[in-house]
């Protein structure tokens, strides 16, 4: 037992060493724009994925007609510097998006429109790329019963190995829900809703689980204390692994979309996506000319979608 606990502790202090190493380490407590590594632009940027040892992050890059996305990565030399985006590996021909890691970064999952066979695109599902010698190989698709003729989104996987995601499902308890497929046995359980705890009638998607299955945080949109076109909610599990009814993370919200939760695997970093801006509805003193409105729409914060991070740790302190 004690060696047991002793290559624990040493397996997560030397994640917390390769975290801290990132260039990561100055979170901010208040939500703010990211910028200590130069991925958001006036482009639409969503999802966030930050590898257990810290040295690559993958994310979304969104067409302004959101028609086309693809997954992006960066990743960390051995002097401690970041790459500049560059396609992922396994991306750039078909619609990828809402990359994550399992917690052992061997295997990066993520929803795809790419065909099974031939060049036509399909229905979005859950496909994963495994790491071999350094290197992301070709994707799979993790076929049924999580994927279905309906669209899966979003996945999320636990230390387990279930896999929590999107749907809308004519079994969903709202009108999109999040789902959980247990992992069992090396295969995959019939998926379910979670009960009305988290989700409700409305919309719930896009939800990130934490490892350990203690708490789920997710967007939902139309509750009545929604703050606009989406908000970030969390729910943790009591004594007995029941979920709790969701809070909205009100400290995160604005009065636009706000989505695509992570947490670093240290638990010390929240990131998500926001659709939040500074353009301005009228000009009421002297008239706008070209040159603002073109520097003004061209910047990141023009409302096409950017990532964010805060402080986790406060975060949760200011729940209680």
């Amino acid at each position: 037992m004690i060696k047991t606990l002793f290559i624990f502790s040493f397996v997560f202090h030397q994640v917390l060493l390769a975290q801290n190493s990132s260039g990561l380490v100055k979170h901010p407590a208040m939500p703010v724009l990211f910028s200590e590594i130069n991925i958001n632009t006036n482009l639409s940027e969503r999802d966030f994925a930050l590898s257990p040892d810290g040295n690559e992050i993958f994310y979304t890059l969104q067409s302004p007609g959101r028609n086309f996305q693809t997954i992006l990565y960066i990743q960390k030399d051995k002097k401690g510097n970041w790459s500049k985006p560059e396609c992922a590996p396994f991306a750039g021909r078909y619609s990828d998006l809402e990359p994550a890691f399992t917690t052992d970064g061997k295997k990066l999952f993520f929803a795809s429109n790419r065909p099974l066979s031939g060049n036509k695109t399909k229905d979005f599902d859950i496909w994963y790329v495994e790491k071999k010698n350094g290197r992301w190989e070709e994707p799979k698709n993790i076929g049924e019963p999580v994927n279905t003729p309906s669209d899966e989104y979003y996945p999320s996987i636990t230390q387990s190995g279930n896999l929590y995601f999107t749907a809308a499902y004519r079994n969903a308890i709202g009108k999109e829900d999040i789902y959980l497929s247990v992992w069992e046995n090396g295969k995959y359980k019939e998926p379910f809703p979670l009960d009305s705890a988290v989700n409700s009638t409305t919309y719930e998607f896009n939800a990130f689980i934490s490892p350990d299955e203690q708490f789920i945080i997710f967007t939902s949109y139309g509750r009545k204390d929604d703050k606009g076109k989406g908000d970030l909610y969390i729910s943790t599990k009591d004594a007995n692994g029941k979920w709790e009814p969701a809070k909205n993370l009100t400290m995160l919200n604005s009065d636009k979309l706000d989505y695509c939760p992570f947490v670093s695997f240290d638990k010390k970093k929240l990131f998500f996506t926001s659709e939040r801006h500074v353009l301005k509805e009228s000009f009421t003193g002297k008239a706008v000319n070209y040159a603002e409105l073109l520097r003004s729409y061209s910047s990141p914060l023009n409302g096409g979608g950017n990532i964010y991070w805060v402080n986790f740790d406060e975060l949760m302190q200011g729940m209680h």
